[in-house]
């Protein structure tokens, strides 16, 4: 995987700026700062020792003795090492329940950071703030975003058309394994003591991005009737409906614009419209507005500026999660579809929008990711050949 951190960091001399470079490759990105601030992160997080063990994952499932073999240990002196980060969200694991765990790099985010819901510290909360608007890029964003925008259910006309991934509802009704975990953005916005009131266990695993949490505690699991009725509690709260950017989500998290970081750096873009992926747009109706300005408290995008005869909505700050519409008096507002080629492309699932992402950042390709499998299999190969 390819690093961007620049010529005097092409050569790094500690485990945290070795491994700062390799998750730099990683499809998420950990882009360095003048002041080193995602170094500190990476010392709170890791020994010494775990970063660079942490070096050697790559982004294929492997047993704890290739993982040894590549790093120059042996298997039992790995093994412990690896389930022990796996169990501080420092890694991605599976296979524990069977006996046979295999373990793969965890990118910063979403991944890592995410994980550290039930271990922030006001450290590491500051920290962060510092390095958001760094790690959230907005021009990488805009051309592979990890998450989209879906509108919440009240807002969509049944005349409308909408495709069945973009509808939060059809999201869940497609999953049978569901967890639910508090918001780390709101979370470590609390911490900071810049807590909002919104809800604050609003965040959706599906199936296996959810076991992390619910082994360790950090989540619960949950019913799908509790799960639907969570989305429409957002929307009565005022949560925009943020989905992982596949058509098959791993994850759907319900965020507000005080806390949530996708959306800081959005709002801190004088057209947030440009960098969303979503396909909607709300339209208003001058003539039926009555000036209440419902929807001034409701946009997360301040795309409502009150005006002498009513409230203008200016539509490059529009991201279509449908707030304003859902609870607009006299029906002013309403969400149209975007042209084709405004709608960005949606992946099919999270692998292929992450792979989607790598390629967009330049950090991998076709070749690259045969050299990762052909290189894994030889490292299999040595294992057996050892046994």
């Amino acid at each position: 995987m390819k690093s961007s951190r620049g010529k005097a960091a092409s050569m790094p001399d500690t485990p945290y700026q070795r491994l700062a470079q390799h998750l730099d490759g990683l499809p998420g990105g950990f882009p360095a700062t003048d002041g080193g601030v995602e170094l500190r992160i990476l010392k709170r997080l890791f020994t010494p020792q775990q970063a660079e063990l942490a070096c050697h994952l790559t982004l294929l499932h492997e047993t704890p003795a290739v993982i040894a073999l590549r790093a120059g240990s042996h298997e039992t002196v790995v093994a412990p090492q690896l389930a022990d980060m796996a169990d501080r969200g420092l890694i991605f694991s599976k296979g524990e329940n069977r006996g046979s765990p295999t373990y793969m790099a965890a990118q910063f985010a979403v991944g890592i950071w995410e994980y550290q819901v039930g271990r922030l510290t006001r450290g590491l909360a500051k920290d962060m703030e510092r390095y958001i608007p760094h790690l959230l890029n907005q021009h990488t964003w805009r051309k592979a975003p990890q998450m989209r925008v879906v509108p919440v259910a009240r807002s969509i006309d049944v005349r409308q058309e909408i495709l069945t991934h973009e509808r939060a509802a059809a999201l869940v009704e497609g999953q049978n394994d569901f967890t639910l975990m508090p918001c780390i953005c709101r979370k470590e916005r609390g911490l900071l003591d810049q807590a909002c009131s919104k809800p604050v266990e609003t965040c959706i695993a599906f199936s296996g991005a959810g076991d992390y949490f619910q082994r360790t505690g950090a989540g619960r699991p949950a019913s799908r009737d509790e799960i639907l009725d969570l989305l429409h509690q957002a929307d009565r709260a005022g949560l925009v409906i943020q989905p992982s950017n596949s058509k098959k989500a791993g994850w759907i998290c319900c965020c507000c614009g005080c806390c949530c970081g996708v959306l800081r750096t959005l709002e801190s873009d004088p057209q947030p419209a440009r960098l969303v992926a979503s396909p909607f747009a709300a339209v208003m109706a001058k003539a039926a507005c009555n000036g209440c300005g419902i929807c001034m408290q409701r946009c997360q995008m301040d795309a409502f500026i009150k005006i002498a005869d009513g409230v203008h909505l200016d539509p490059g700050r529009c991201i279509g999660c449908g707030l304003c519409v859902s609870t607009c008096p006299t029906k002013a507002l309403n969400l149209v579809r975007k042209p084709p080629e405004e709608q960005p492309m949606v992946p099919p699932n999270v692998a292929a929008s992450m792979l989607h992402l790598a390629w967009k950042r330049r950090r991998t390709g076709p070749a690259a990711l045969l050299r990762l499998v052909a290189a894994s299999q030889k490292d299999r190969l040595r294992v057996r050949l050892k046994a």
